[in-house]
């Protein structure tokens, strides 16, 4: 069964899908990588050129793509994979979906600075972009979740532990 980490921008997601694929011996699919890949350009030129509905198209290739080949994998999905719900369906039919949140103030001073994540809204100051596609996204990202996983006071390898017992207790993942 797929790990599948679900989340917004700045929770944490890649990092604790290292931990997990390392404590674990699983590989580890990254959605927005596999994007880039697919188009042959970084995520920021993808919507500068092509804007976000071709971007959506391309990650709903690499999700179909991903279910389709992995297996007991850990499976890093951009934050606006729930958006579709093709998207969700088939996440949610090949693994179990982790949710990580964080505080509204944690997730601005992650990603703040990180250059790779292009304006979702235009005409909005940071915060208030921030605000808004959470409140958007809140619905579908906890109608998807099997966990919920607070990541605002947790090391990435301390989440990543708690997932594991988690699963463990849930029994969707071996002893």
């Amino acid at each position: 069964m797929n790990i599948v980490l679900l989340g917004y921008r700045g929770t944490g997601k890649s990092t604790v899908a290292k931990y997990l694929a390392r404590k674990l011996g699983r590989s580890v699919y990254r959605t927005d990588d596999l994007i880039v890949e697919a188009a042959g350009k970084p995520i920021p030129r993808i919507v500068e050129e092509d804007g976000w509905p071709r971007f959506r198209e391309i990650e709903a290739e690499v999700v179909r793509e991903v279910c389709s080949r992995a297996e007991d994998a850990i499976i890093d999905c951009g934050g606006g994979v729930v958006l579709n719900d093709e998207n969700t369906a088939r996440l949610k039919k090949r693994g179990r979906a982790v949710l990580l949140t964080a505080s509204l103030e944690a997730l601005m001073g992650r990603i703040r600075q990180d250059p790779n994540r292009p304006p979702l809204k235009e005409g909005l100051s940071f915060e208030e972009e921030q605000r808004l596609i959470l409140a958007e996204r809140e619905e579908k990202y906890r109608a998807a979740a099997d966990v919920v996983v607070d990541t605002t006071h947790h090391t990435p390898d301390k989440t990543a532990l708690e997932i594991i017992q988690y699963f463990k207790e849930k029994l969707w993942l071996a002893e």
